[in-house]
């Protein structure tokens, strides 16, 4: 008899830990039509692709257990993913593919986080290190991370990855390989200052795969970032500069050292902003893969959405740019609504060659969890590249 006591109270107990416990659903879908006209290869690229992201989040106190696949279908595969041997298409880095998206354990507490296992990293504006999130098949890493303090006051950030798992998919092959492995080491330290968010960074990159060019993708460098916000009057400025030295790091083969720098800021009124910026990759001497790389960078975030400009050309590239754009926070029956124009010129850093411009236009809507976007992109190239023309129809629901 002494024995239920016992047992009631474990089962209180168990009762009590269970309403603890958590589970949140993880669900992002997105439908997306895209069409590629290059110059110098005579069939349009022609992709439709639907892609799933499903899981689960278990939290328990201080603790995180995540679990989520990722699904990528090819509807229409009038193109070239980079492993489908559809050469005569150009290319659209969407695969087919059914994969293990993210598996991680995390700790919250005190300050801390600390998450192991395949997880997402997102660094500062995702120049260096980032998800590549615009396409359907994310880019995460096999890591451990720690994060301790405060981003608005001050925080240390330092992950190491032993594994870059690529937008390529399970089925990767060759120079677009499922995963990079490799002992890559990215660190920042950062305090809030009277002109913004301070951050000094170091990114080791370790591309340790011989079919990855060769091991020259691999680079360490190191620089600082002061990120702010500020009212001027009825408006509101939201700015940022960096500026970082590149080198090579570990099994690369060239010897090299390169400078980046880059300046930016949003001025918004009412529902108008304007954004001016100029970004540096800078270039050593001329040889192929001696310029700033980014082999880790979201690209789509940078340099015009034509893609033009993934590798840095061996003679390094400026890019001035500016955009203008209105937002809506209701219009009709949508709960969000943008319409932007950016205009890019870009150029070399050495000898003074004036590679193109790019014009990259956007409408979007949003209503609840539904988003709905029309995007199109024009490069036109004079000293290099290729007259490209994109276009995109996408819809994306999550929660």
């Amino acid at each position: 008899m002494k024995s239920w006591p016992l047992a009631a109270a474990a089962l209180l107990a168990g009762s009590a830990a269970a309403q603890d416990l958590r589970l949140t659903p993880l669900i992002d879908a997105r439908l997306r039509w895209e069409q590629v006209d290059q110059a110098d290869i005579p069939r349009d690229a022609e992709a439709l692709t639907a892609r799933v992201r499903a899981g689960t989040a278990v939290d328990l106190g201080p603790w995180q257990a995540l679990a989520e696949t990722e699904a990528t279908l090819a509807i229409i595969e009038h193109y070239n993913s980079g492993s489908n041997g559809l050469s005569r298409y150009p290319l659209v880095v969407d695969p087919q593919n059914v994969e293990l998206n993210r598996a991680q354990l995390r700790y919250r507490a005190h300050g801390l986080t600390a998450t192991a296992g395949r997880q997402l990293v997102e660094l500062a504006d995702q120049r260096w290190v980032g998800s590549s999130s615009w396409r359907q098949n994310q880019q995460t890493f096999d890591a451990a991370r720690s994060q301790w303090g405060d981003p608005k006051r001050l925080f240390v950030d330092l992950t190491y990855a032993w594994s870059d798992r690529t937008v390529n998919g399970v089925d990767g092959v060759g120079a677009r390989p499922t995963a990079i492995g490799g002992d890559n080491v990215f660190a920042l330290a950062g305090a809030h200052t009277p002109a913004g968010t301070l951050t000094g960074f170091a990114y080791l990159v370790d591309q340790d795969n011989a079919a990855v060019q060769g091991f020259r993708l691999s680079s360490q460098t190191y620089g600082v970032r002061l990120a702010g916000t500020r009212r001027v009057g009825p408006a509101t400025l939201v700015y940022a500069a960096s500026w970082a030295r590149q080198g090579d790091w570990r099994r690369n083969p060239n010897r090299y050292a390169a400078g980046y720098w880059s300046v930016e800021a949003t001025a918004t009124l009412d529902r108008l902003s304007l954004t001016g910026g100029h970004e540096v990759l800078g270039a050593d001497d001329g040889r192929a893969l001696t310029s700033v790389q980014t082999p880790l960078a979201s690209f789509f975030r940078f340099n015009g959405w034509a893609g033009r400009f993934g590798t840095t050309p061996p003679n390094g590239l400026r890019d001035l740019y500016g955009t203008a754009a209105l937002a809506w926070k209701k219009a009709g029956p949508f709960t969000g609504a943008t319409l932007s124009a950016t205009w890019h010129r870009f150029r070399s850093d050495r000898l003074d060659q004036r590679y193109g411009t790019e014009w990259d236009l956007l409408a979007a809507v949003k209503r609840g969890r539904t988003a709905l976007s029309a995007r199109y992109a024009r490069y036109r190239a004079v000293d290099l590249a290729i007259d490209t023309d994109k276009a995109w129809l996408e819809a994306d629901w999550g929660f």
